[in-house]
């Protein structure tokens, strides 16, 4: 069984991204359809789980600039959902970072609050973590609950107007004219095809699949990551979120594979990981096991650095992580599809201003020249 209809606006993905761009487009009057391969609160992509670090260490003007409109965002949507999605408990970060200095300038010139802690300060506040050198402590920053995020973006979207259609796996996408896209999708029982004036991709680790022979845009790189929940010792303890970067010829940070990021999650413990190293897989095939080298070495980094978890009580997490060459997000629109990938790593604390500039995007107005379909990568 086949059917067709029209749409003002597609988004095909439901993650964290598809889910603010409905929103913000249905809140402006669009008539809006999501598309989301997956059941609600699934395991299969990016956007799953109970933690994100809202880190707010940037210095670069576009991103800070995105901070800065974010917080406000997500307070908004809290307000409307009567949820709780972000909990400032704070971001610590440590280790030989060059540019602490500049992240501390830039936010102190957007007015966003950041200190420097020395290590016996930082020490005698978070006893769980063994800090090697001065904090950059940003004390507006903390936790967002990912889950809860998304089930109220698509909430939001929803009671502005827009149509969550879940179990909706879109085959093909084909652009037939300036103001004419036909998507084509399948439900358990059927295929259907929907033609629209815009379509926004925000596919995640399926982009590239999705995009393929569309338009041309940045190479994407998907892989499985491996974080885990480590016990923690005692449940009185205070933790911030942190960032912990290692210290170049130094032999103590010789099995570290990247900086390490983490954070509390109630209820399953301390969350910490590498981050982009995992095993580049195509997200149709994932085997959701744990590589047992880089397990065992962020166990080692537990063991050695996290004082107040069990090292050797964890929960590995498994996660896609889609990137680009240079970690800077796509955001940009060719003809009458608009593009948000490469958001994995440090992507989720944005969510709300993503979603806004893809509205914009479908609006005819420009996204910031950093996340361009043709930028040098």
């Amino acid at each position: 069984m086949t059917s067709s209809e029209s749409a003002d606006v597609v988004v095909i993905g439901g993650g964290a991204m598809g889910s603010a761009a409905a929103w913000q487009l249905a809140s402006r009057g669009r008539d809006v359809l999501l598309l989301e391969r997956f059941q609600p609160l699934h395991k299969n992509g990016a956007s799953h789980g109970a933690t994100r670090n809202f880190n707010q260490s940037y210095a670069d003007p576009t991103y800070v600039s995105m901070l800065v409109e974010a917080l406000p965002l997500w307070r908004e949507l809290e307000a409307s959902s009567s949820q709780r999605l972000l909990s400032s408990v704070g971001v610590a970060n440590h280790g030989d970072n060059p540019a602490f200095d500049a992240v501390h300038a830039a936010l102190a010139a957007a007015g966003i609050p950041s200190e420097f802690l020395p290590v016996d300060e930082a020490q005698r506040r978070w006893p769980g973590i063994r800090f090697d050198s001065r904090v950059l402590f940003n004390a507006q920053a903390g936790q967002l609950n990912a889950d809860r995020a998304v089930t109220a973006l698509q909430g939001a979207a929803a009671e502005s107007g827009a149509e969550v259609r879940h179990g909706a796996r879109v085959t093909s996408l084909r652009v037939l004219g300036d103001d004419e896209v036909r998507v084509t999708y399948t439900t358990a029982d059927s295929e259907h095809t929907v033609v629209a004036r815009r379509v926004v991709v925000t596919a995640g680790a399926w982009t590239e699949k999705l995009l393929a022979g569309v338009t041309a845009h940045p190479r994407l790189v998907v892989s499985q990551e491996q974080p885990a929940h480590f016990a923690v010792r005692d449940p009185e303890l205070q933790w911030p979120g942190f960032n912990h970067a290692p210290s170049a010829g130094d032999a103590r940070y010789d099995y570290w594979y990247t900086a390490v990021y983490g954070m509390f999650t109630p209820g399953e413990g301390v969350k910490a990981g590498w981050h982009g190293v995992g095993p580049v897989l195509d997200p149709d095939a994932r085997t959701y096991t744990p590589e047992p080298v880089q397990l065992a070495a962020l166990q080692r980094y537990a063991r050695e650095w996290l004082p107040g978890v069990d090292a050797d009580a964890l929960v590995p997490i498994s996660c896609t992580y889609t990137t680009t060459p240079d970690s800077n997000f796509v955001i940009d629109r060719a003809g009458p599809i608009a593009v948000g990938a490469g958001f994995s790593g440090h992507g989720f604390k944005f969510t709300p201003t993503v979603g806004r500039i893809l509205a914009d995007l479908v609006d005819g107005r420009p996204a910031p020249a950093l996340f361009s379909l043709t930028a040098p990568r």
